[in-house]
């Protein structure tokens, strides 16, 4: 006659068992505090400058900050010279203008930091704020556009190079401009001057 097992037996864990969990645990919870932090403005943000150093929005606090992806062989990339004039004409009321070179759109920026630097200067006298080239789309994206996309929503994201983002004092997202729109364009100009004192 047939009787139920009067308790249940404990197996132990097999050795590679333990193992495989021991390694589990430690990937999760030592690569977990690798992934950036969710920025709650873009002062929480910095990139590498085209020059290898730091270059931390936080050191813009109480400055407006117009920020643009750009690539040396676009359509787009006289804007450049609007660009260095907006910088000329406004950063002692407290404008920055920073570059934020991008190979995404057409493979419109192919080259190293430094050429891309060297084209700047000599084409274009820039001489405002620059960082590395970085990925503005796609599974490298750097966390500022991540922070974009939170905080200006999909719209804002730059859908090729050029498009323009403009940052309060206190590093709060305001608005965005789409490439075909000039640096030097009114509306720009117009909120722009909003923010700045007189």
């Amino acid at each position: 006659m047939f009787e139920p097992a009067s308790h249940i037996a404990f197996v132990a864990p097999s050795k590679s068992v333990s193992i495989w969990a021991i390694i589990l645990l430690f990937v999760t919870f030592v690569t977990e505090p690798l992934m950036p932090a969710h920025a709650k403005n873009a002062h929480d943000i910095s990139f590498e400058n085209i020059e290898g150093g730091t270059l931390d929005l936080a050191e813009f606090r109480g400055k407006v900050i117009l920020l643009v992806n750009t690539a040396s062989q676009c359509g787009f990339t006289p804007q450049y010279e609007a660009l260095q004039a907006m910088w000329d004409n406004y950063r002692d009321r407290g404008l920055v203008v920073i570059g934020v070179p991008s190979n995404d759109f057409g493979g419109q920026e192919p080259g190293a930091n430094s050429q891309i630097k060297q084209f700047c200067t000599i084409n274009y006298g820039i001489d405002f704020p620059m960082t590395e080239k970085v990925a503005v789309t796609g599974s490298d994206i750097h966390p500022y556009y991540q922070w974009v996309l939170e905080a200006g929503g999909r719209l804002a994201m730059p859908r090729w190079n050029f498009y323009k983002h403009l940052i309060d004092q206190e590093g709060n997202f305001v608005t965005w401009f789409a490439a075909t729109t000039a640096p030097d364009a009114r509306k720009i100009r117009q909120a722009i001057e909003k923010l700045l004192p007189n």
